[in-house]
């Protein structure tokens, strides 16, 4: 795709969680995430700055807040971070992954579901900018969907797909990140459409390579 072409689908990736905002937080505040929870926090110290990147509800904030950790919550759409400001009753600050800006700023980041949005040329530019943002031996959470290749789903939505090995591959140029562990899920939506998805755990070097 063209830069012009991939500007033009994430845009209207955004405007869909835009226009359907609410529908796509009743599907999915109540997802159980609870494995992928422990997993994750069990290696943050008490009390750490998470950023939540890509909040879309706000259901995995509201489980940090709840935890005792503190939270900085973002998102691409509008509507979005004002729902999940809303059910968190917690800012949520409208803002690209592209845009991002931190410095050291997080214990860990959690990109469930979010990062999955981007166009593949594109990260080259965001994964650094999530290095950057994190503390010296911070953790990154990373799920995207089991495939390959970027597509448009029928709803609008864009998508890059990685299987275990690309998304490996991709990591590779990015030293200062190692993977602590890998697992596969499957989310089952629509009665027995099986989607399967792929977990990262990563975790940031304590000095620079």
């Amino acid at each position: 795709m063209t830069t012009t072409m991939l500007k033009s689908v994430s845009a209207t990736t955004i405007n869909y969680y835009d226009v359907h905002a609410k529908e796509y937080c009743d599907l999915t505040r109540h997802a159980d995430l609870t494995d992928a929870y422990d997993r994750f926090l069990i290696a943050l110290p008490p009390g750490a700055h998470i950023l939540d990147a890509g909040c879309g509800s706000g259901r995995d904030t509201k489980v940090f807040l709840d935890r005792g950790y503190k939270v900085t919550a973002i998102d691409a759409s509008s509507q979005l971070a004002r729902l999940a400001a809303a059910y968190t009753n917690h800012p949520c600050e409208v803002l690209c992954f592209q845009d991002m800006v931190f410095h050291e700023t997080f214990d860990g980041i959690w990109a469930c579901a979010s990062l999955l949005h981007i166009p593949k040329n594109e990260m080259r530019d965001v994964i650094p900018r999530f290095v950057q943002a994190l503390k010296p031996g911070g953790l990154l959470y990373v799920s995207v969907k089991e495939g390959e290749g970027e597509r448009i789903a029928d709803d609008g939505r864009f998508f890059s797909d990685y299987s275990r090995a690309s998304f490996e591959g991709l990591l590779e140029h990015f030293p200062t990140l190692s993977e602590i562990t890998f697992w596969q899920s499957e989310e089952i939506r629509n009665g027995n459409n099986r989607q399967p998805w792929l977990s990262f755990l990563l975790k940031k070097s304590d000095t620079d390579l």
